[in-house]
């Protein structure tokens, strides 16, 4: 990493072989240069690591850590760890970036003071041949206003940590929906820049992707993280499932 570096990027993968060179271009194609790579290897069957590796000895800016397969929470919180930029930006490793998101987005960060900042984003298909329509989200988002809304993909999301000060990633399933609602709950509003700036991936089996088992680890986070009473985790829930739907009623 140079010493102008300003942004970290974190990017847990676990049999990604087939993605995760695109995300990484997706990186190096970046207007904004002074960044670092974090790819932690959860403990891959295939060829991930080596893919990584090739383009590690070919850019010192991106970084390989290995790791047994303990999950993206665990993952995420490991290149955190080494880390060592003041903005952090997730990436997942079945996502890309499109050009100029992290220029537009940092700059967006600046002007209008965001802790924690977010963009619009399409979805598309495992073989990137069919591109969904554009994902609209909210201006901004309070503690309140997120607990039910699903409007953060995590590959849009960058945290200034000279605002918030360290954080953590909890060891849970949804970790990033708890990361983002501790910030908000802490004060920090997330503010999205409105560009279409990313694409998600689907991927059949993919743990993010299972609709009632994240519905299922959503309850959870509200009851055992947020410490919601049972009525108001139901009402969020209802909040946050209509919201699902409506971003999702057509790819």
């Amino acid at each position: 990493m140079t010493a102008s570096a300003l942004v970290s990027i974190i990017t847990p993968a676990y049999n990604a072989a087939p993605f995760i060179g695109e995300a990484i271009c997706s990186v190096q194609g970046q207007d904004c240069t002074a960044w670092e790579m974090l790819v932690v290897d959860d403990g891959s069957l295939d060829a991930t690591a080596e893919i990584v590796a090739q383009s590690a000895s070919a850019d010192s800016r991106i970084k390989l850590i290995r790791q047994k397969n303990s999950g993206p929470a665990q993952a995420r919180q490991c290149a955190l760890d080494a880390a060592n930029c003041r903005f952090i930006a997730f990436l997942d490793s079945d996502d890309y970036w499109l050009p100029g998101k992290l220029s537009h987005q940092l700059s967006f960060m600046r002007r209008v003071g965001a802790a924690l900042s977010y963009t619009r984003y399409r979805r598309i298909n495992r073989d990137g041949t069919t591109l969904g329509h554009l994902i609209d989200v909210p201006e901004r988002l309070d503690y309140r206003s997120l607990l039910g809304n699903t409007a953060i993909a995590t590959s849009t999301a960058i945290v200034d940590r000279e605002r918030t000060g360290p954080f953590r990633l909890q060891p849970v399933h949804l970790d990033d929906f708890a990361l983002w609602l501790e910030l908000t709950r802490r004060g920090f509003v997330a503010h999205c820049l409105k560009e279409d700036l990313m694409r998600y991936r689907i991927v059949r089996g993919s743990h993010s992707r299972n609709k009632a088992r994240s519905a299922a680890h959503v309850w959870r986070t509200y009851r055992k993280i947020e410490q919601l009473s049972p009525s108001h985790a139901a009402w969020c829930l209802a909040r946050y499932a209509l919201n699902a739907w409506r971003k999702h009623r057509k790819f």
